[in-house]
C-alpha cells in the first residue's frame, strides 16, 4: 500500500457535491494519420490499456482507515475495467463548438466515483460543424482527481497515454502490476489499518507541533520582510461574482490564438508570455465586468499556482504545487500599461513562493479526514466565503506547458487541447493557458450561476487580444526584438494599493 502525502490528502478532503476536486481538459484529434484514415474506439480502449502500463497508479483506488483517523492508502483495484472508465458518445447535429463546450461542461460537473480508480476518459464524436477541424476529428475529454496530478505533472501524464508516432516501433516489456508494486495492498484488515493509523498519529501529532513552530516562524519572517519592503505588500482585492459560493454546474468556453503573436507582443515589450496571457484575461474581465455593471473601481487578484518542484523539499505527494496571488490591474484600461504592471506585479508575487503563503491548500491535508472533510464541508454549506472581507476576487489563472512534440492516440494526431480546471468554494472561476502546435489556447471554466453567458466570455477575451495586439503594435515595432524595457518602482500599482492612492480606472 502506499499512503497519500499531505497536499494529496488535502484534495481527497475538499471534495465536495458542489466543488468535486478534479482536473481535465480535452484534445482534438485528426484520424487522417490512423491507419486507414479512421479509429475505432476499440481502437482508443486498446491503446489505453497498452499505455496504462506506464502509469499505475490509474489502476488504483483509495482505501479510506475506519473512522477517518489517518490518510488514506493507494490501492491496485483488483476489479479494474478500461470499459467502465473509457465511454463514447457523440455530439447530436449539427456538432458545433457551443454544443461541445455545454457537452464538456456537462460531463465536468460531475462527481467521479470515490470507491473506483479516480478518473474518467469520454470519446466525443459528432464534431462535424467546428471550423479549422480535419474531417472526422473526434475529441477525448479526461478527468483526474487533483489527488492523481497537479498542473505541471499533466505533461507527464499526456506522454503516457500518447505515442510520439501514429505508429509505434517500441513496446513496453513491463507488465502494469509488475511497475505498480508500490501501490500492491499488502493486508487490508480494518485493525491493521487502525494499528497504522495509531502510529502514525504519534508522529503526525509531533510533526504538527514541529510544523506549527515552523510555520508561525515563517509566517513572522514574512511578515517583517514586508514591513521591511524586502518583500512586496500581499495583494488584497475586492469581491465579485466569482468570488461567491459555487453550485454544482459548471460552463465552458475558450479561445484559440496564434503563440508567434503572443511571443512577438513578449518582445516588443520584455515581458513574458505568461504576463500577455495574464493581461488578455484582465482585460476580457474588465471587459465583462463592464457590460453587466460590475467593475470595481480598485484591481482584482488572481491566485496563479507554481510548480514548486525542485524548490522545496522533495515529498512523496503526485502534487508538487504552490500558489501565489497577484494583482491583474483590470482598474487600467490602457492595455500596455497594464500589462507592464502585471509585469512588475508577477515579478514581486513570484518571491512569495518560498513563504508560507505559498502553501494554504497545505492546511487541509494537515488534519486527520475525520476533522479536515468535516470542517471543510462547514465552510462550503454554511458559505463561509461570504463572510470573509477580501477574497481572491477572480480565481486561479494557471499556465501549463504543452508537449513539444506531436502526439497520437490510436493512430490520431493531437491538434488542439485546452485544459478544464478546479473550481473552489470561494473560487468559481478557473483559467488555463496552453500552448501547443504554435497555438496558445485560454480557456474558461466557470461556475453556471457565475457566469451564464461563457460565449459572450469568449469574446471577450478576443476582444482584449485584439486591443492589445493593436495597442502594442501603434507603440513598437513587432517584428523587432528590442531590449528589455524597464518599469519604473517609483509609481508602481501596489505602493498606489498600499498608500490607499487613485487607481487609474480612466
Amino acid at each position: 500500500m502506499k499512503q497519500l502525502g499531505v497536499l494529496d490528502s488535502a484534495f481527497i478532503n475538499l471534495e465536495h457535491p458542489n466543488t468535486p476536486q478534479h482536473i481535465g481538459g480535452f484534445g482534438i484529434y485528426d484520424p487522417s494519420t490512423a491507419a486507414d484514415g479512421f479509429v475505432r474506439f476499440k481502437e482508443v480502449i486498446a491503446n489505453f490499456e497498452h499505455r496504462l502500463d506506464k502509469m499505475p497508479i490509474m489502476r488504483t483506488r483509495l482505501i479510506e482507515v475506519p473512522f477517518g483517523l489517518d490518510k488514506p492508502y493507494w490501492v491496485i483495484d483488483d476489479h479494474f475495467d478500461t470499459e467502465y472508465h473509457l465511454r463514447h458518445i457523440a455530439l447530436p447535429r449539427p456538432g458545433n463548438w457551443r454544443q461541445l463546450c455545454i457537452q464538456v461542461a456537462r460531463l465536468h460537473s460531475r462527481p467521479l466515483d470515490m470507491s473506483r480508480p479516480l478518473w474518467e476518459c469520454y470519446v466525443i464524436e459528432g464534431l462535424d460543424n467546428i471550423s479549422g477541424l480535419p474531417e472526422g476529428a473526434f475529441a477525448i475529454y479526461t478527468k483526474m482527481h487533483h489527488s492523481l496530478i497537479d498542473g505541471a505533472g499533466s505533461q507527464s501524464f499526456m506522454h503516457a497515454l500518447h505515442d510520439l508516432e501514429p505508429v509505434p516501433t517500441t513496446a513496453f516489456a513491463a507488465k502494469a502490476l509488475e511497475r505498480a508494486k508500490d501501490y500492491a495492498p499488502a493486508t487490508l484488515a480494518p485493525a491493521r489499518l487502525l494499528r497504522k493509523a495509531l502510529t502514525n498519529t504519534v508522529s503526525s501529532n509531533v510533526g504538527l507541533i514541529k510544523g506549527a513552530v515552523k510555520l508561525g516562524g515563517g509566517l513572522v519572517r514574512t511578515a517583517w520582510d514586508i514591513r521591511s519592503e524586502k518583500l512586496p505588500a500581499y495583494p488584497s482585492a475586492p469581491k465579485c461574482r466569482f468570488d461567491k459560493p459555487v453550485g454544482p454546474h459548471r460552463v465552458f468556453d475558450a479561445s484559440l490564438f496564434s503563440l508567434d503573436d503572443f511571443k512577438a507582443i513578449r518582445h516588443a515589450t520584455g515581458t513574458t508570455i505568461n504576463d500577455v496571457a495574464v493581461t488578455v484575461v484582465a482585460g476580457a474581465l474588465r471587459k465583462y465586468l463592464q457590460h453587466h455593471g460590475e467593475l470595481p473601481e480598485v484591481s482584482l487578484a488572481a491566485s496563479m499556482p507554481v510548480n514548486v518542484r525542485g524548490t522545496k523539499e522533495a515529498t512523496a505527494d503526485n502534487n508538487q504545487i504552490g500558489a501565489i496571488m497577484s494583482l491583474i490591474h483590470t482598474d487600467i484600461k490602457d492595455p500596455v500599461e497594464r500589462l507592464l504592471a502585471i509585469h512588475h506585479s508577477m515579478n514581486g508575487a513570484k518571491k512569495y513562493v518560498e513563504t508560507p503563503l505559498a502553501d494554504p491548500i497545505k492546511v487541509a491535508g494537515l488534519f486527520n479526514p475525520w476533522l479536515s472533510k468535516r470542517v471543510a464541508r462547514w465552510y462550503a454549506d454554511r458559505h463561509m466565503t461570504e463572510k470573509l472581507p477580501m477574497g481572491n476576487s477572480c480565481g486561479v489563472i494557471t499556465n501549463v506547458a504543452g508537449p513539444a512534440e506531436s502526439l497520437y492516440s490510436a493512430g490520431a494526431r493531437l491538434v488542439q487541447y485546452y485544459p478544464m480546471g478546479v473550481l473552489t468554494a470561494g473560487g468559481g472561476l478557473f483559467h488555463a493557458v496552453f500552448s501547443m502546435g504554435g497555438t496558445l489556447s485560454i480557456t474558461a471554466t466557470a461556475d453556471r450561476e457565475a457566469m451564464p453567458d461563457p460565449e459572450f466570455y469568449r469574446q471577450c477575451l478576443d476582444d482584449s487580444f485584439a486591443e492589445l495586439k493593436a495597442t502594442v503594435a501603434e507603440r513598437y515595432d513587432l517584428k523587432k526584438q528590442p531590449a528589455k524595457r524597464k518599469v519604473r518602482a517609483k509609481s508602481t500599482p501596489e505602493k498606489k494599493h498600499a498608500r490607499g492612492g487613485k487607481n487609474r480606472r480612466e
